[in-house]
């Protein structure tokens, strides 16, 4: 199986055996059900579609379709939905509950997750402008400067770095480390910075390390 989905729960410090400090991120990896089981002979390629179990907030009014979906799994109506790559043959079936020890201490991992929304920013923010002179008499400040040309071509071209929305985008950060596994909790630490903010749902895949 190639991955679960988890909850990010934020950062801490764990220490080596050799008295090293290391920066960890929390995730809490599953519980996931099975809800599909998808084969080559059936849908053109094996894949799984995992649902994120989450005790603590029920889907109360699910729809006709995702009713009669989850239904036809044996399993509870669910918010969350990824599918991961499988293996043809892979003995799952749907139902069946995936925990964070499908994955082992010292494996690397790809996480994506929805970066944090920060609003409508200026260039200076979302895209590390210099900006201008902050002396007396000084009328360019935090303005993105010159955008384009005046008599030729008279417009500006695709990809110019202006203000706008900043973050809430699909994140993922690649080749991280697990350091430990928590089986009783269903915890992975993983080294390093994971997108998104404590409590986001982010999906953890084994690394395709070149």
């Amino acid at each position: 199986m190639d991955g679960i989905l988890g909850k990010k729960l934020g950062m801490t410090q764990i220490y080596a055996e050799d008295g090293t400090t290391i920066p960890v991120t929390v995730v809490q990896a599953g519980p996931c059900k099975v809800v599909q089981v998808k084969t080559t002979e059936s849908d053109g390629y094996a894949a799984l579609q995992l649902g994120l179990v989450e005790e603590d907030n029920p889907v109360k009014h699910p729809t006709k379709p995702l009713t009669g979906h989850f239904a036809k799994a044996g399993v509870e109506a669910m918010r969350h939905l990824a599918e991961f790559r499988a293996d043809d043959g892979e003995e799952v079936q749907a139902g069946d509950e995936v925990k964070a020890t499908l994955f082992n201490a010292d494996d690397f991992v790809d996480v994506t997750g929805t970066s944090k929304g920060k609003g409508f920013q200026g260039v200076i923010k979302r895209h590390g402008f210099g900006g201008g002179r902050a002396t007396h008499g000084s009328m360019f400040h935090r303005a993105p400067g010159s955008i384009g040309q005046s008599a030729y071509p008279s417009r500006v071209f695709p990809g110019v770095r202006l203000p706008g929305r900043m973050g809430g985008d699909k994140i993922t950060t690649k080749n991280l480390r697990v350091v430990k596994v928590d089986e009783e909790n269903g915890l992975l630490y993983l080294r390093g910075a994971v997108p998104g903010a404590a409590g986001g749902v982010v999906t953890i895949r084994r690394a395709k390390r070149g």
